[in-house]
């Protein structure tokens, strides 16, 4: 445990970290060294990195030093530091995407989150690794290098993806918090296999402005850090009018911090029915079970309600108009016959080509009805809670890439334009499981507020890996 003058610097969250460095505990300069001192010691075992900005982040941590000095804070998060999934651009730095196939330009100007975290004086540490094109799910890359998920120190098991290295890099303590992006579950799945909380944002509220697309109409900015409070506050600091993402125009945001803890009594929550959850592990169903009970002794109003469809059927669906999208964005890479591409990334993006105008109209108005339909068995709930994956984090030896499992509940929510919450929620044979508080589109501060009453009863949610204190 590496502290300043009692504080965790290497496993604490943001809202603790932000409370030592108002107390004069840590210096921002001081949770900098520290960080690289951790990133030199783990990250060639972990490899959570693709860059790590040594120099601008010493050099900014002085800076937001002497703004405290000066009484000159620039919010609540300034001096903290902070990984970007290289999935954004940040002007000077390539963005690679997680592949060979990108010619490594430096990027003319920086995405718009990571202008809106520096804007509130946060500190990019460096970019982290990311599934190539961010198009998978295990968070395997064998063409940049596969992050190893902290929680087992003997056998080399998945992240999650495609933010791989953002979970990686926050569960194995190399920075508090990090960006990421959520397609079909690209939060909410290394959260869930790594330990932390991973928030898939309302798509228009986080502009997507500067960032390498996949699916238009999925991708989503979100963060993963080790608390909802984190959480909370990332999303404070992130959502708003985005110039170069038409899908912010017009949008009100709410305050999440506002109502943040006021708990779930008398909220009506929806759990799938044992046909919806028949894939799931049984120690991860205990799991859930177990977090289920805890919310409605609680106050929570807990009903089981059997999903419209299968949770399988909405996994294809959202897939299909990925590969359709996909294909748009990424046939210039994976289609040359000289591609570089990974072949398991080319047979994905290659799937789109079957889609023509015809076929991908007819899945998306397919998909007006499937929300349609969603809304409608969503009447009277306030949420719906699953598992957010149905298996814990297996190795990497043996992965299949034709399997998707990792999806199971988490494409739905891309599927229906709503937002979601992964919080973790115990140890199954050492490894994490993980809850998810999925909600309508824009209610994405009830998720948070539902996922604190659980973090607050339980006095934390994030448990630091064996191995790395």
């Amino acid at each position: 445990m590496v502290t300043g003058q009692g504080v965790d610097i290497a496993f604490s969250p943001l809202a603790d970290l932000s409370r030592a460095l108002v107390a004069g505990e840590v210096t921002s300069g001081k949770i900098v060294e520290c960080l690289l001192e951790r990133i030199a010691a783990y990250d060639r075992g972990l490899h959570a990195f693709v860059d790590v900005f040594s120099d601008s982040a010493r050099a900014a941590a002085r800076e937001a030093d002497e703004r405290r000095k000066k009484g000159a804070v620039k919010g609540p998060l300034d001096g903290i530091p902070f990984g970007v999934k290289d999935l954004f651009d940040i002007a000077g730095y390539p963005t690679a995407a997680g592949s060979k196939a990108l010619p490594l330009e430096p990027a003319p100007r920086t995405a718009t989150a990571v202008e809106r975290l520096t804007a509130q004086g946060m500190i990019a540490l460096g970019k982290t690794q990311t599934v190539e094109f961010a198009f998978g799910g295990w968070g395997t890359n064998p063409v940049c290098g596969t992050p190893v998920n902290p929680r087992d120190r003997t056998t080399p098991r998945v992240p999650g993806g495609s933010s791989s290295g953002s979970g990686v890099a926050v569960a194995g303590g190399l920075v508090p918090a990090a960006l990421g992006t959520d397609t079909g579950g690209s939060v909410r799945n290394p959260s869930s296999m790594c330990g932390t909380v991973g928030l898939k944002t309302s798509r228009g509220l986080i502009g997507r402005g500067g960032l390498l697309p996949l699916a238009t109409s999925f991708d989503t900015v979100g963060p993963l850090a080790r608390s909802v409070e984190d959480a909370a506050l990332l999303l404070a600091a992130l959502q708003g009018h985005d110039p170069d993402d038409p899908a912010t125009f017009g949008i009100k945001p709410a305050d999440p911090m506002a109502g943040l803890g006021e708990g779930v009594s008398g909220l009506r929550l929806f759990v799938p029915s044992p046909r919806d959850l028949q894939v799931v592990e049984p120690a991860v169903l205990r799991g859930f079970r177990a977090a289920v009970a805890e919310l409605e002794a609680l106050g929570a109003v807990i009903e089981e309600k059997a999903m419209p469809q299968p949770p399988e059927v909405y996994m294809v669906h959202a897939g299909d108009i990925m590969a359709a999208e996909a294909w748009h964005h990424l046939r210039p890479y994976a289609a040359a016959p000289e591609s570089v591409v990974d072949p398991a990334i080319r047979a994905r993006v290659s799937k789109g080509r079957r889609f023509d105008i015809g076929a991908y109209l007819d899945m998306m108005e397919g998909r007006r009805r499937t929300q349609s339909e969603f809304s409608r068995y969503l009447e009277g709930a306030d949420a719906l809670l699953t598992p957010t994956a149905p298996i814990t984090a297996p190795p990497i030896e043996g992965i299949d890439e034709s399997v998707t499992p990792l999806g199971t509940f988490t494409r739905f929510v891309n599927l229906m334009d709503m937002a979601a919450l992964s919080v973790p929620i115990g140890l199954a044979k050492g490894l994490p499981t993980a809850l998810q508080i999925a909600v309508r589109r824009f209610d994405d501060p009830l998720a948070l507020r539902i996922g604190r009453a659980l973090e607050i009863h339980r006095g934390g949610l994030f448990m630091p890996p064996p191995g790395f204190e």
